[in-house]
């Protein structure tokens, strides 16, 4: 296949991944940040609104993080090769677009949505540039022992949930005590500036998220490198291949993560089964559903209509992606329409149809015009210290 085929693989990915991380977003947007994990906090418990978070849970949560961050690490050896091809030192100029994608991230974050990504991939990007030139089978046995060290981490916080440290555990997993609740839907409600001070008094940091989650996200990063080289996540393999390898894990994967999804509700929601249901067991249920759903999408959707949509949306990824925050934000915000933990978990979900078909429209019609989405060039343009081309010449 041409090096072009190959990236529409890539793009189709990243577009879907996008779409994917709008639906995980969604409640962090719309309803405090503890009934992201635990419905008990907010949102709501009757059977539409507990359906909807069994249902992001088994289909979306993790995965398409999992997902945009393993086609974040295939991207990093795509821009490290390419720019060594061309002269220039690939890792330099990788650790360049880390630098500005950091400060894109943290403005993002204090901004906008205490959930950003971002800042946290780039930091872990500079990690796995030292993984720049290993040979596959060191990429996988380091992305499984990264995805360990995060299971073991999950579990140190399921031990953590004892009734000594339970209360400071609620406020992250489970039901907050109503002061915290009130004021944060205070300030979210508020001013822009409240909404600012809020998540400047009450985010962990960049680094506290650095230990949490780097090691998930290094293994997924590095598992995304591996796929590269093999040719996995280029469309280079037969369809055939990749609908057997979807066959192979997606279906006994949704039975695990039905069965996690069925334990926390039957638990009552009880901080040690959130936990173990997303840290304890997460990362090592959602690396087989990434594979699953990245084989499955390449074997049904280069190609078509669809698939074309998809790969613009991708290769505005970044833009999209800040833009669906600065959509939901309006309709949530004070600053906005103000709708901050005044809908039910259920009924945020309406808001997806007319996102999806959003960015679906604009990133075509765009790209037919431009090089690059707005965020793109800008980070490229930061990176290399000069304005990139931008505007298509004129056919």
């Amino acid at each position: 296949m041409t090096a072009a085929n190959r990236l529409v693989a890539l793009d189709i990915l990243r577009g879907v991944a996008v779409i994917g991380i709008t639906v995980a977003n969604l409640p962090g947007f719309a309803l405090p940040q503890a009934a992201y994990f635990s419905p008990l906090a907010a949102g709501g418990t009757a059977p539409a609104d507990l359906a909807a978070w069994a249902l992001t849970f088994v289909l979306v949560e993790g995965k398409m993080r999992g997902l945009f961050a393993a086609l974040f690490g295939a991207s990093l050896l795509l821009v490290v090769e390419r720019a060594d091809a061309a002269g220039e030192n690939g890792a330099a100029v990788h650790l360049r677009r880390m630098g500005v994608l950091y400060l894109i991230g943290a403005a993002h974050l204090y901004l906008l949505w205490y959930g950003d990504i971002l800042h946290h991939y780039a930091l872990v990007g500079v990690a796995a540039l030292l993984f720049v030139h290993a040979p596959v089978r060191l990429l996988l046995l380091a992305a499984a022992a990264a995805l360990l060290v995060a299971t073991i981490g999950g579990v140190g916080l399921v031990a953590a949930a004892a009734p000594a440290t339970r209360a400071a555990l609620e406020q992250s997993f489970g039901r907050p005590p109503a002061a915290l609740l009130l004021s944060e839907i205070a300030a979210l409600r508020g001013p822009l500036a409240a909404g600012i001070a809020w998540r400047w008094g009450h985010d962990a940091g960049p680094l506290a998220g650095l230990f949490a989650n780097g090691p998930e996200t290094l293994g997924y990063m590095l598992l995304g490198m591996a796929a590269y080289r093999t040719g996995f996540a280029t469309g280079a393999w037969p369809r055939a291949r990749y609908a057997w390898v979807a066959a192979a894990t997606l279906p006994v994967g949704l039975v695990i993560e039905a069965a996690l999804a069925a334990h926390t509700v039957a638990r009552g929601f009880a901080v040690p089964a959130v936990v173990t249901a997303s840290f304890a067991l997460g990362p090592l249920v959602h690396a087989p559903m990434v594979a699953g759903c990245a084989a499955l999408l390449l074997a049904v959707l280069p190609g078509t209509r669809a698939g074309e949509r998809l790969a613009a949306l991708g290769r505005t990824a970044l833009s999209n992606y800040l833009l669906s925050s600065l959509m939901l934000a309006a309709v949530f915000y004070g600053w906005g329409a103000g709708q901050f933990a005044r809908w039910g978990r259920a009924e945020t979900y309406l808001l997806l149809p007319p996102s999806w078909a959003l960015l679906l429209l604009w990133s075509p019609a765009w790209l037919a015009r431009f090089h690059y989405g707005p965020a793109e060039w800008l980070w490229r343009s930061l990176a290399r210290g000069r304005p990139q081309p931008l505007l298509r010449s004129p056919r």
